[in-house]
């Protein structure tokens, strides 16, 4: 019996495939058996998050509550349309706007207290601060940035920080 080598690679490449596919979709059944459709569940969180619809886990330091990401799509929508209900939105960009991760973020009050200190996990980062003026100051590599801002309410304090190092 004579195959064809191209023949012979395309069939197996097909079957692996489809035997892949059919693994995937019965992992995804619950264990009782029961159809996922019917389970209750309702799972829109990306990876790594309980909050649901792409949105990054909401993080608590003291009294203020903080979000960071947006380095997948489903981040970055769900970031940008939070932004409405959070009282401070930062973005940071590099070179040619690329978009930054690990960025320190410190933010400081009014009286000169530090309320937060992290780390963004992507470029963009969503703040809940109580109404007032605090300074940002947001550091990449070796270069530090900082901007006053006035948190009056959901949806208004916004700061972009640009780095034109890579």
């Amino acid at each position: 019996m004579k195959i064809k080598t191209g023949t012979f690679a395309a069939t197996l490449l097909a079957a692996s495939l489809t035997a892949g596919l059919a693994s995937g979709a019965w992992a995804q059944q619950p264990a009782d058996g029961a159809n996922p459709a019917s389970a209750g569940t309702s799972e829109t969180g990306s990876a790594g998050n309980a909050n649901g619809g792409g949105l990054p886990q909401i993080q608590q330091q003291g009294d203020v509550s903080y979000t960071s990401g947006g380095v997948g799509l489903d981040e970055s929508r769900a970031l940008l349309r939070e932004q409405a209900h959070w009282p401070l939105s930062l973005r940071f960009t590099g070179p040619t706007a690329d978009y930054l991760s690990g960025v320190n973020v410190r933010i400081v009050g009014g009286k000169g207290g530090e309320v937060l200190n992290t780390e963004s996990m992507g470029p963009y980062m969503l703040v809940k601060l109580p109404p007032g003026s605090y300074i940002v100051y947001a550091k990449y590599k070796d270069q530090e940035k900082k901007q006053s801002v006035n948190v009056s309410g959901p949806g208004k304090a916004k700061a972009a920080f640009h780095w034109s190092i890579q």
